[in-house]
């Protein structure tokens, strides 16, 4: 997708932090405390990414997610930026930064996939 037709598509802060592989404030995004049952939804494609059967609050102020629904969803990249060692989640349909995966997160997994409200898009399920 060319810039400008993300720039037509996402908000200003979406479009930062999918981008330009920005990130949002901690504890702000509209996802950190929810509970609600779904599939978590990449904002600007539409690819399914997460389940809502699998976010655990981590306490990082970001949604957490112990594993994606079908691995083929997201590509993990080495991100060295800001002087630390981290692996970055890209939606691998559009090419979108959703977040970085740690490996402190929760039996089975141990994963600990940190990702930005801004990114998601839930789709409710009763």
């Amino acid at each position: 997708m060319k810039n400008e037709d993300w720039k037509k598509k996402l908000t200003p802060e979406q479009y930062q932090i999918l981008c330009e592989k920005g990130t949002e404030a901690p504890f702000s995004g509209k996802y950190v405390h929810t509970k609600d049952k779904g599939v978590y939804q990449c904002v600007a494609c539409g690819a399914e990414l997460f389940s809502s059967d699998t976010k655990f609050d981590s306490g990082t102020g970001w949604p957490s997610f112990s594993e994606v629904m079908v691995n083929d969803k997201i590509e993990l990249v080495s991100d060295n930026s800001q002087g630390t060692k981290r692996t970055e989640v890209i939606c691998k349909n559009c090419g979108g930064h959703l977040g970085h995966v740690f490996d402190d997160g929760p039996t089975p997994t141990g994963k600990r996939y940190c990702i930005n409200s801004a990114c998601l898009n839930l789709e409710k399920k009763e």
